[in-house]
């Protein structure tokens, strides 16, 4: 009976120990699991409240380690993340190949603090299209001090677009495609390849405080480009590129520019109109408070003879816009064609233009031509206002003159010699 006894107390012992060391044995299973966790945690965040930097990822700071894999791991845990979501890229270089950032996100917003550079790769093979294209996201800010550096001039010469309708585009530094309320803040875009900010479909987006580079004989380098977008405000910002240092394109609406400092470039202009079939029109653009500094040309419409379908270009004000040795200070040109690739002669009735207000335009023109109307026989300008615009020629050859074709014009305190009447 004794025996019996301490067999049975022998054999729950034994089952309080096989328990213990069973419990003990899936805690530290757990333990592992949460270590992993942990890990995953701390290697994808700087701090738990949705702040992800490059770096903590292996993102090196030498500009010559490619960090594209760092910079889309810390998109992607932003675009997962609830809430408030912050990328950062601290102080350094940073060189990445494309990087496609792609919504709709899951939290409120997401933010992208650039503090240092990202510099685009001159391996032209790794790109499909753009460098930075962010797609279909809403609240997004990129903001800082930084640069998105495209490093463009190692591939310029292989632009081929002032031959060629057909030609091979060179990748864009940054494109929003379907955004809604962006802004962008206080960043330099230099050196693009091909056009340095493209905005498209998108709704809300303001640029401010920006500094946009590139040299003047650089090809195709638009400074900021915006396509069948509305509610856009570009203020306070410098822009000194190879082409148009603002670019308004079919489908724009509600633009507001202010503040803004151009040049080198070809000016602030609406166009090219009538390349492409089915192009939508282009109203409501305000531009005020700006400065046009050597560039080739400074409030500019443009469209094509041989449009390919009918787009109406109205209701655009012009206010408070000094001109310092500008080339055309103020131009119309319907019948644009740049580098002789389109035909020259079409039907030149399908492009509209009306509604057009100048006031307060003054400063100096390069060219005798400080106004120039060049509108359609067909499609004569409609509805254009002039009030208080004086602009002179520094030159010493020639009188300053206003050129004008196919323009009804209404004037109110303007120098004789930018008066369509003189």
């Amino acid at each position: 009976m004794a025996f019996r006894n301490v067999a049975i107390r022998v054999f729950f012992l034994l089952l309080v120990v096989s328990a213990a060391f069973a419990k003990d044995k899936e805690e530290k299973k757990e333990d592992k699991k949460e270590d992993k966790k942990d890990e995953k945690t701390e290697g994808a965040a700087s701090e738990a409240d949705g702040t992800y930097d490059i770096t903590k990822l292996g993102a090196k700071d030498d500009g010559k380690t490619d960090c594209t894999k760092e910079v889309e791991e810390a998109w992607a845990s932003a675009c997962g993340g609830t809430g408030k979501q912050t990328i950062v890229i601290p102080k350094g270089d940073f060189l990445t190949g494309p990087l496609n950032f792609t919504g709709p996100c899951k939290g409120d917003s997401v933010t992208i603090k650039l503090e240092g550079n990202l510099l685009a790769s001159n391996d032209l093979a790794k790109y499909k299209s753009n460098w930075i294209e962010i797609m279909r996201v809403k609240n997004l800010a990129i903001t800082g001090k930084g640069t998105l550096d495209g490093q463009g001039k190692a591939v310029w010469t292989k632009n081929s677009c002032a031959k060629s309708y057909d030609c091979k585009i060179l990748p864009n530094s940054l494109v929003l495609d379907f955004c809604d309320d962006a802004l962008i803040e206080g960043i330099t875009i230099l050196n693009s390849k091909f056009f340095h900010l493209n905005i498209y479909e998108c709704k809300g987006v303001t640029v401010k405080d920006v500094i946009v580079s590139a040299p003047g004989d650089s090809p195709n380098t638009d400074g900021i480009h915006m396509g069948d977008s509305s509610k856009v405000t570009i203020m306070d910002t410098k822009i000194g590129v190879g082409d148009d240092c603002i670019s308004i394109g079919p489908g724009s609406k509600e633009v507001n520019i202010s503040g803004v400092t151009c040049g080198p470039g070809h000016g602030i202009s609406v166009g090219s109109l009538g390349r492409y079939k089915d192009e939508k029109d282009v109203t409501d653009v305000t531009v005020k408070n700006c400065v046009l500094k050597g560039s080739t040309n400074g409030l500019r419409i443009k469209s094509y003879e041989d449009a390919k379908s009918p787009v109406v270009a109205s209701n655009f004000h012009y206010e408070n816009v000094q001109m310092d040795d500008v080339g055309y200070p103020i131009i119309i040109d319907q019948k644009y064609c740049p580098n002789k690739i389109c035909t020259s002669k079409g039907d030149s009735a399908r492009v509209t233009v009306k509604d057009v207000t100048f006031t307060n335009i003054t400063g100096t023109s390069s060219t005798p031509e400080a106004v120039s109307l060049l509108c359609s026989d067909k499609k004569p300008c409609e509805g254009v206002t002039m009030n208080d615009v004086k602009i002179e020629y520094t030159g010493k050859n020639n009188k300053t003159m206003a050129v004008c074709t196919n323009a009804k014009v209404t004037a109110k305190g303007v120098d004789k010699a930018n008066s369509c009447d003189a």
